[in-house]
């Protein structure tokens, strides 16, 4: 079993808060981050397949059509968007960075085949990242 990572980059904005709660209670839970003007990140994103590599090739994924998919699915759609206006999933779901690896996850699950999807790791600020992932054995 082998696994491969790639790194991405994109840009975009967000808000953390619940349009169900008053400002009291977002600003408790979600501090400065609540503010409704939003701010923005310059994300980077780890996406690890598993598999074994192909007899000929020698790869799990070819790395090129991995690329592909990957700015099809995931960075085109994020980069430069502000995410709670933009983007369908994040207009009833408040986009933490655990919110955006699963939906990133959810993107690209199937999508990689004969590879399976490992893992995506989330890095929104230097003190700040989430890896999302799968039991593969459930």
């Amino acid at each position: 079993m082998t696994i491969v990572i790639r790194r991405y980059y994109f840009s975009a904005a967000h808000v953390l808060r619940r349009s169900d709660w008053d400002e009291d209670r977002n600003r408790s839970v979600y501090g400065k981050c609540a503010n409704p003007a939003g701010h923005g990140h310059n994300y980077e994103v780890f996406v690890s397949v598993r598999g074994d590599p192909d007899p000929d090739t020698g790869r799990v994924v070819s790395w090129e059509r991995m690329d592909n998919i990957i700015r099809e699915r995931v960075i085109e759609p994020l980069d430069h968007t502000f995410l709670n206006r933009e983007i369908p999933e994040f207009l009833r779901t408040v986009p933490t960075a655990e919110n955006i690896a699963r939906y990133i996850w959810d993107a690209l699950k199937g999508e990689l085949a004969p590879a399976q999807l490992h893992r995506v790791r989330l890095v929104e600020t230097r003190n700040n990242s989430v890896e999302y992932y799968e039991d593969l054995n459930a």
